[in-house]
């Protein structure tokens, strides 16, 4: 099955977030992606399309626009993770790329193997073009290290693309990041003059041609937007400062709507400035239960992108041999693997990422301490 780079989220820190606009975000997107790959894949949408045609068109269709959210926020929790100030970057890239790269490839390939049994048990069931053939040892290898797109190798899972784009972007810019910070003495809107110009080259060149569409900087545009809100949407500068990063972030997302307008680029945009508005927001110990149940929703985001669509693809193999194939039952269907979805990612989430992630934060501990 081939992936396309316009299907699917960000990756979301293992850490429990809480900030309450980011978890809302997070968590519409995601439905929004579970319902995306439920409409374009089918084979159950193909009979709820003939009672609702145009919701399920704009599933199938625009709502892998919500792909955007979660590039724009991922570069703002890169930014405040890795240049908090933007005043420095990392001091060693290749051990933040590396320590990425751990935290996102383990669930991931679990993930896939999951795909796998997945296409296997629904080849019993049906034929369809979402079931990918029995992977190869490079094709499984070349997902382990991200690399499954630009090897040209099928990708096992949809969305699977967006967690090796994940980590180039992350990559590219802790790179940028340092070698800014090798300028000595290093003026103070460097880095995000540097990020704003790399968005620029992203909109206006990069993200023009589909044949980049394998590569950090066709989104890049997206990811540096949100690192720029990040910055723009601290309270402690002055405003004259804040006012810079603004118009860093506006003039080239607006000038490259203005050369070719993209409803992609345009929500990024819109995102970003309701990221500077109240990204920062933070949710109190005792928030109302309603944050709490939207901040759960937000951190699970991530275990529900790797898993929904094996468990989507499972559910409609079954319902297309055991169930008839009538509009409400299909629809029903429909329904079933988009709650499944919400439960298996919440199962994986505190299953499979969370105890990965914790003894990944453990093993140095168990390392000897050097005399």
């Amino acid at each position: 099955m081939k992936s396309t780079p316009s299907t699917t989220p960000t990756i979301p820190s293992r850490r429990p977030s809480n900030y309450p606009t980011i978890n809302l975000l997070k968590a519409i997107s995601a439905q929004l992606i579970v319902l995306h790959h439920l409409a374009f894949y089918g084979p159950m949408s193909d009979h709820t399309r003939q009672a609702f045609p145009d919701l399920m068109d704009w599933l199938a269709q625009d709502a892998r626009i919500a792909v955007q959210v979660f590039l724009v926020i991922g570069g703002f929790l890169a930014a405040k993770s890795l240049s908090p100030k933007g005043l420095s970057g990392p001091v060693n890239p290749w051990k933040t790329i590396l320590r990425r790269y751990t935290k996102l490839a383990p669930p991931f390939f679990v993930a896939i193997l999951l795909a796998v049994a997945a296409s296997w048990l629904a080849s019993f069931w049906m034929t369809h073009d979402a079931i990918s053939a029995p992977p190869s040892g490079g094709q499984l290898l070349a997902h382990a290290f991200l690399l499954q797109d630009v090897l040209a190798y099928d990708a096992l899972s949809a969305g699977a693309w967006y967690v090796a784009i994940d980590l180039q972007l992350y990559a590219m810019f802790s790179i940028l990041l340092w070698t800014c910070s090798r300028a000595q003495p290093m003026p103070a809107h460097l880095i995000p003059a540097m990020t704003a110009i790399a968005v620029g080259a992203s909109l206006l060149y990069f993200n023009l041609d589909a044949d980049w569409d394998v590569w950090a900087p066709y989104f890049l545009g997206s990811y540096g937007l949100g690192a720029l809100a990040w910055w723009a949407s601290d309270p402690t500068r002055r405003p004259r400062s804040t006012a810079v990063l603004l118009l860093l972030m506006a003039v080239p997302a607006l000038l490259a709507l203005t050369v070719d307008f993209r409803s992609r680029i345009a929500l990024a945009l819109l995102i970003a400035c309701a990221l500077v508005a109240f990204g920062r927001m933070q949710s109190a110990s005792t928030a109302p239960r309603q944050w709490r149940l939207i901040s759960f929703a937000g951190n699970i985001s991530f275990s529900i992108f790797l898993v929904h669509f094996p468990v989507c693809l499972v559910v409609n193999a079954a319902f297309t041999r055991f169930a008839p194939q009538d509009v409400l039952v299909q629809t029903a269907g429909v329904i079933l693997a988009w709650i499944a979805s919400m439960i298996a990612g919440a199962l994986f989430h505190h299953g499979v990422e969370l105890p990965i992630g914790r003894a990944l934060m453990a093993a140095p501990s168990r390392r000897p301490v050097p005399a």
